[in-house]
């Protein structure tokens, strides 16, 4: 529960700037137009760009700046690194992957039914199940070292789940809920960059944040 609290502030931060995009999307010709162009090209590049800009936005970015931060914490180190760009830029794939089965299946429409069903199915399956458990896994095998051993028996330890992935999923439901909304109100193709801007923002704001409270 602290954890959620802290995430209010760069919550609502991320929020308000992911509603502004979808608003102007559908309000404003010029961010339209724009955002139109970068549709086309996200069409064309196809899962080449879900890879690269992914890994960009969840790998890289945060990286560099817990790199270049003089708070920042001494085991985010260029093996690090290297292992959470590449673990970014596979989740860029996956969520692509998502995006595209919810529009198969789900339709590609932005109405209320739609969208409600696409955040359901994203908040009570995806996440819980294939997002937040590996990526968990993932940050604590870096945080130690890429030691197996550690994070198998850290794993294998009573109610795993409630201790290191529940905690997380709470902390993140307020920025993550509301975002998906909007993600999900975009057509297909302009879902993934959006939720790549959340995503980095979202690392950067809880960075700054954790660098405050230390």
């Amino acid at each position: 529960m602290r954890c959620a609290r802290a995430n209010v502030v760069p919550g609502l931060v991320l929020q308000a700037m992911a509603l502004a995009i979808v608003v102007a999307y559908y309000r404003h010709e010029p961010t339209r137009a724009a955002l139109e162009q970068l549709r086309l090209w996200r069409v064309q590049t196809g899962f080449s760009y879900s890879i690269l800009s992914t890994a960009l936005f969840g790998g890289v970015l945060p990286f560099l700046y817990l790199r270049l931060n003089p708070a920042a914490h001494p085991a985010h180190g260029w093996r690090e690194g290297a292992a959470l760009t590449l673990f970014w830029g596979y989740k860029g794939l996956e969520v692509d992957i998502l995006y595209r089965v919810l529009a198969h299946f789900v339709g590609s429409g932005h109405d209320p039914a739609t969208i409600a069903t696409k955040v359901l199915f994203d908040q009570l399956v995806y996440c819980p199940l294939f997002a937040v458990p590996p990526t968990v896994l993932f940050y604590r095998w870096c945080s130690t070292g890429f030691d197996l051993n550690g994070l198998r028996d850290d794993f294998l330890e009573d109610r795993w789940y409630a201790r290191t992935v529940l905690p997380t999923l709470i902390a993140n439901v307020g920025v993550w809920l509301p975002a998906v909304v909007m993600i999900y109100a975009l057509p297909t193709p302009l879902q993934l960059p959006l939720q790549n801007l959340v995503l980095c923002f979202y690392t950067l704001l809880l960075a700054h944040l954790n660098r405050r409270r230390q």
